[in-house]
């Protein structure tokens, strides 16, 4: 007889984020399951805002919770916790909880003597990936831990230091306006220039006069943006706006590395059609993006907005700007034109490139409860986790053959939707649903699907029928995507078929694939579909 060789025999897939099989409680009460201590950390880390209250948490309760998870893992699994704060920082573009992760790692091992696994030098280079970040670290270090600076953290700056200072970082980023400027930290982490760059001996020297003598400090000629900008700084102000209205401009603003954020200081005045016309050319994918409405506010022409429109939705520019899809529907709800519709439609769809098309029958659940629409996906967005969260399932939803699209609160309701119409048109039908009763919603609305996906922050009321994943078949794979990183999931995660992902970024996407080939999917750092 046939015992285990038969046609329903299928491999059962494990996914990295894992509960113990404890049970807790859901900040509503509901019956909830514990997470190891990795899974904990990686769901809080991709949805950490540092600081920043979310509904059921304080910013300071979340900061503390946080720290503790990086000390004891930095301790006792460096190898995976260095590979999180890499990732985090990198793929998953959070930055200042890559950079506080890195703190507590260095400052967690030092105080343990541990040497095993990545080195601390390492780890600190690893997230410093932009020219203000060695100053963020050493400001939340000397504030955190006293200003006594280890020497695996200077001489990790000091690597940072050396791949990110360069003119162009020296005038946007060195402003009276920061407790450590580059002088500064030079200074703290005696950093070297790199031998491969010669200019950067005199850019180094040229930091630090003019960090402790501003009104002498004269700019190497070895770095020729900073002579250019010297000589517009030079201009009396009243010839200023001639040199954004001649022609070569533009190139003379861009070669002086005026940037957008500089130009109306510079300027001394409003920032009108020409100046953004004059600034446009050297601005990114995302400054771009988050200027549409002052574009259309100050009137640019049809045809620099047609060269704004094509490099916003331009595959390679989403792909190096790293933008979070969500930011699209931001840009979308606040510029008033609608010129801009169908570039951020397109520029929304290159941002969800990893969303899987999914065959069979799917159910989408999106979380529309009070909770979700009370704190912002970042400090600089008034975009809330409930938008975000119906980004997400909107997109599940139009790229699966076939699928329901379903948002939940204390009640449920189908969003309609056509195949291949606007997401952000669909983002529009979205409402607030109250409380959360993911378990009724899912009762009610799982149909012999072949899958089901729930986009929320799992903080679901008690309910009779207890956890909301286990009203569906053994057999029927459910994900879970968790917004907010709190301690409590509402359902087991792991095996058999129950599977939680975190973030907001499109990159746990690739999991449901792996899952669905029957494949074990791991850690994003640490497996690629």
């Amino acid at each position: 007889m046939a015992r285990f060789n038969t046609r329903t025999a299928k491999a059962r897939p494990t996914s990295a984020v894992t509960s113990t099989g404890r049970v807790l409680r859901t900040h509503e009460s509901g019956r909830g399951q514990e997470r190891d201590a990795r899974s904990e950390l990686f769901l809080l880390a991709v949805s950490h805002m540092v600081a920043q209250n979310t509904f059921y948490e304080t910013g300071t309760d979340r900061d503390d919770r946080f720290a503790r998870l990086i000390r004891g893992l930095a301790v006792s699994d460096p190898e995976w916790t260095a590979g999180l704060l890499g990732w985090l920082r990198d793929e998953g573009a959070m930055r200042t909880a890559s950079i506080v992760g890195a703190a507590e790692y260095v400052h967690a091992r030092l105080a343990a003597g541990a040497t095993a696994g990545p080195s601390n030098r390492q780890v600190v280079n690893s997230v410093l990936q932009r020219p203000d970040e060695p100053g963020e670290l050493l400001a939340y270090w000397t504030v955190t831990h006293g200003r006594a600076l280890p020497k695996p953290l200077k001489r990790g700056v000091a690597d940072a230091v050396r791949r990110l200072y360069h003119g162009k970082s020296l005038l946007k980023y060195d402003t009276a306006s920061k407790g450590y400027r580059f002088g500064d930290i030079l200074n703290l982490v005696h950093a070297a220039p790199d031998p491969d760059k010669p200019w950067q001996g005199e850019l180094f020297r040229y930091a630090l006069d003019r960090r402790h003598n501003p009104d002498t400090a004269v700019p190497p000629a070895s770095v020729p943006v900073l002579t250019a900008h010297r000589e517009l700084m030079r201009l009396p102000v009243e010839e200023r706006r001639s040199v954004v209205t001649s022609p070569g401009g533009a190139e003379r603003l861009a070669a002086a590395g005026i940037t957008w954020e500089a130009l109306a200081g510079w300027l001394q005045g409003p920032m009108d059609k020409a100046a953004w016309e004059a600034v446009i050319p050297s601005m990114g994918a995302m400054a771009l993006t988050r200027n549409l409405r002052n574009f259309d506010e100050a009137g640019v022409s049809d045809e620099v907005a047609a060269q704004v429109a094509a490099k916003i939705s331009d595959p390679e520019q989403v792909a190096r700007s790293r933008q979070f899809p969500f930011r699209y529907l931001a840009a979308y709800q606040h510029a008033p034109s609608l010129r801009w519709a169908y570039p951020l439609e397109r520029a929304l769809g290159h941002s969800l490139a990893n969303v899987p098309a999914l065959p069979g029958r799917t159910l989408v659940l999106v979380d529309r409860s009070g909770s979700m629409f009370w704190s912002q996906v970042s400090e600089r967005s008034q975009l809330n986790r409930a938008d975000a969260a119906a980004v997400f399932g909107t997109a599940l939803a139009l790229r699966a053959a076939g699928a329901d699209l379903v948002q939940f609160g204390s009640t449920s309701a189908p969003v309609e939707f056509r195949t291949g119409e606007s997401v952000l048109k669909i983002l529009e039908r979205f409402g607030d649903l109250g409380g959360t009763d993911t378990t009724e919603a899912v009762r009610r609305h799982y149909q012999k699907h072949d899958r089901v996906l729930i986009v929320t922050d799992e903080q679901y009321a008690p309910n009779r029928h207890g956890d909301p994943t286990a009203q569906i078949p053994a057999h029927i794979p459910v994900y879970t995507w968790n917004l907010e990183g709190y301690r409590a999931g509402h359902g087991p995660s792991g095996a058999g078929n129950r599977h939680t992902f975190g973030g907001l970024s499109d990159s746990a996407f690739r999991m449901v694939s792996l899952l669905e080939s029957a494949r074990d999917a791991s850690w994003p750092w640490q497996a690629r579909a």
